[in-house]
């Protein structure tokens, strides 16, 4: 280790310990990994948290970064929202990680950071996370006519709908996805070999 990647590990041991010590039972837990705090909070204090991050003068994240999710469906809370803070003043970036579950709002991070209210319309049309008093929470990407979320682990890979320009309408109009092979699934446990070991599926493969 050279000394400035350890006076780098000093630095987020100190700013770790000291949001430690300010958020108390507000933080789950905290850790340092690839060079970055990562902290998991409650939900509900979440405005509270992002703003003691922005402006305590030892903090100063005052750059949102991004706000994303990761679906995990075989777990309770499902959903985990993710958010990535940096902080130019101190040349440190920090995550933010909280879990919820389906149909479970979480605070607008918009009263702290104005840029939050794209980043959250993405989230709730890609995974359909609600945040609450957010003040324009519909799809960012997808059509408004769309159906679903994509980014869930159990949206089908084709989709529930398509759509085609009609000539006799003259318009767009949308029919059901319609294919001889069904491809709305995904086998995970795949038969092929790969990484120069076996892979979970393998033993479903025909042995030569």
């Amino acid at each position: 280790m050279t000394p400035r990647e350890a006076n780098n590990d000093d630095a987020l041991r100190d700013l770790l310990a000291q949001i430690e010590a300010t958020l108390g039972a507000v933080l789950l837990s905290g850790s340092i990994a690839r060079g970055e705090v990562s902290l998991s909070i409650e939900t509900a204090p979440l405005p509270r948290v992002l703003t003691y991050l922005r402006d305590d003068p030892a903090m100063l994240f005052r750059q949102l970064v991004d706000v994303t999710a990761v679906d995990y469906p075989d777990e309770e809370p499902r959903f985990e929202v993710v958010y990535h803070l940096l902080s130019l003043h101190h040349n440190q970036r920090l995550r933010v990680k909280l879990r919820v579950d389906e149909g479970q709002p979480v605070p607008s991070a918009v009263p702290v950071f104005r840029c939050a209210n794209w980043f959250e319309r993405e989230v709730w049309d890609m995974y359909g996370i609600l945040f609450s008093d957010h003040p324009d929470l519909r799809r960012l990407l997808t059509d408004y006519g769309f159906e679903g979320h994509p980014l869930r682990k159990d949206f089908p890979l084709t989709g529930y709908v398509e759509m085609r320009y009609d000539d006799e309408q003259k318009r767009v109009v949308y029919e059901p996805v319609k294919l001889k092979q069904d491809f709305r699934t995904f086998d995970f446990l795949s038969p092929w070999e790969g990484g120069g070991g076996r892979l979970p599926g393998d033993e479903k493969a025909t042995a030569p």
